[in-house]
Formats: structure tokens, sequence, C-alpha cells
């Protein structure tokens, strides 16, 4: 019996195949016709997948707004309304007065996160109130033109 590792090379196309024969191998009784290989010229290249997947183009009309959500949570598990609001394209003012300060910062992180995915902003309107504006909404004034992001300070005045 060959080497494995000689087989494994020879398979692989590293080494000429020089296959040693214990017995001579047995012909099928009835061979089956074979059909002739066509050589191609060109080589035949598997489809390439790319890293990233093109985003469909997403609707560049601007709808009419006809809603804004105001949201008062006390627990961190009202944010599944906020997020369904927000993908739907509704902004969201979100008042976190009512929240502890461990799960108010957690909704925070949430809500920018939110944004972030979905393409949209986060201002902070004071202390603790914060606008989620869809990426269609603008929103106009000296907080819009000042970079809005959430401030690392969010919890220094408070």
């Amino acid at each position: 019996m060959a080497n494995p590792l000689k087989k494994t090379m020879a398979y692989l196309g590293l080494v000429e195949d020089e296959l040693e024969y214990e017995e001579e191998p047995v012909a099928p009784a009835h061979p089956a016709p074979v059909a002739p290989v066509q050589q191609h010229a060109a080589v035949a290249k598997a489809p390439v997948t790319p890293l990233r997947k093109p985003t469909p183009a997403r609707n560049t009309t601007v709808q009419e707004m006809n809603e804004i959500l105001t949201v008062h949570p006390r627990q961190y598990s009202d944010a599944k309304m906020i997020a369904e609001s927000f993908r739907d394209g509704i902004p969201v003012i979100l008042n976190l007065s009512q929240m502890t300060e461990s799960e108010a910062q957690r909704m925070i992180d949430f809500s920018s996160g939110l944004t972030q995915g979905l393409r949209g902003k986060i201002e902070k309107v004071t202390s603790k109130v914060f606008l989620l504006s869809p990426e269609h909404v603008v929103v106009s004034g000296s907080a819009a033109t000042a970079g809005s992001d959430v401030e690392a300070s969010f919890f220094a005045g408070a």
C-alpha cells in the first residue's frame, strides 16, 4: 500500500502520480461509453461573492410627516416600541426623566445604535430629552448645525 502523504500530494498535483497497484484493477463487465472531453481555451472562473452586499436603492421620496412619537419610558423593555416606531420612519422624542440613571444610559446606548444602524440622527434637546430623527427628516436649528451627537457629559449636569 502506498504512503498516504504521497497520495495526498499526488491528488493536490504537487508530485507526479505514481500509483502502484498491488493487483490488477478489474474492468467492468459492460463498459459505459465515454464521451470525449472538450478542452476549453479559457479557464472557467467561479463567481465571486462580494464582501458587502449592495444595498437596495432606498426610497428617496420624502414622505409627508404627520406623526411624532413622544415616549416616557420607565424601564429598558420599552425600547422595543421606540425601535419599531423609528424603523417605520416616525421621529421619536425620548424623555428619560422617569428612568434610573443606569437604565437611561442603556436606553441612550440603544438609541444611538438604532439611529446609526438606520442612518438617522440622535440629538440632545435637554439633559434628559433626546430627539431621534429618521434619515428622511431634516432638523434645523442651532443644535443641528453644531454637530448633534450625544455628548459624553450626558449625566454630568443631571
